[in-house]
């Protein structure tokens, strides 16, 4: 019987245009000053100590870290360090009114109805969990983060890595078959395949069709009966 459902977010709740063109150009184009002002601040010199750490060199100056950083923002790299700054720059734009979060609309619907079932839900996503957090309570259609369980990031591990999804299901105390995994990306839904985790390919707006797996066009599509889950 499905017990918990783990959502990826971009290109599966959220579009992906809001991710690359509000998000990621907002936090590159404020991270250098918002580095500069907060350097001193506790949770800004531990994710400078993790750049370094990631890096392999302990003796980068903030300037230098800086410069990495944005250099890996343009390579898209999914380093730890680099989300949990982009999740603090992005806090303060949510807290500022500078945007909301893009989310499809048959996902509030969905998440409702999975919740009135008793189904736990939970993210996984390479954004941090901080990140995720402020998405969901700051989109388009209200705050939807207490429609959430739990929040995995890179963290728990890479999300092509079968390991990873093995963690979260025992995290939410569930078997791995217990688990139905949401996703646009093949190689993520590979890996939760091979956890032995129920999985539906999500496919919206044109999106190219994924081989290998069940596949959706909306959340609505997912029909969840008992230990099956059945999709068009």
């Amino acid at each position: 019987m499905v017990k918990r459902i783990v959502t990826d977010i971009e290109g599966t709740t959220t579009s992906i245009s809001f991710v690359t063109n509000t998000l990621f150009v907002h936090a590159r184009r404020a991270l250098p000053s918002f580095v500069r002002t907060h350097a001193g601040e506790a949770r800004v010199a531990v994710a400078l100590d993790a750049a370094r750490a990631e890096a392999g060199d302990p003796g980068l100056s903030d300037e230098a870290v800086i410069t990495l950083w944005l250099r890996w923002i343009d390579e898209d790299r999914k380093a730890t360090s680099l989300k949990a700054i982009q999740g603090m720059i992005w806090e303060e734009g949510y807290h500022a009114g500078a945007y909301r979060s893009h989310v499809y609309p048959d996902v509030p619907g969905a998440l409702a109805r999975w919740k009135a079932r008793g189904l736990g839900i939970a993210v996984f996503s390479s954004g941090s969990v901080l990140a995720q957090k402020l998405l969901f309570a700051h989109t388009i259609e209200g705050d939807l983060s207490g429609f959430f369980d739990a929040w995995f990031d890179t963290t728990t591990g890479k999300k092509a890595d079968p390991a990873s999804y093995a963690r979260i299901a025992a995290a939410l105390e569930v078997q791995p078959h217990e688990v139905l995994f949401l996703s646009d990306v093949k190689a993520e839904l590979d890996a939760a395949r091979a956890a032995g985790l129920l999985r539906v390919a999500l496919v919206r707006y044109g999106a190219p069709p994924i081989e290998g797996h069940p596949t959706a066009r909306t959340f609505d599509d997912i029909v969840i009966e008992g230990d099956a889950v059945l999709v068009p």
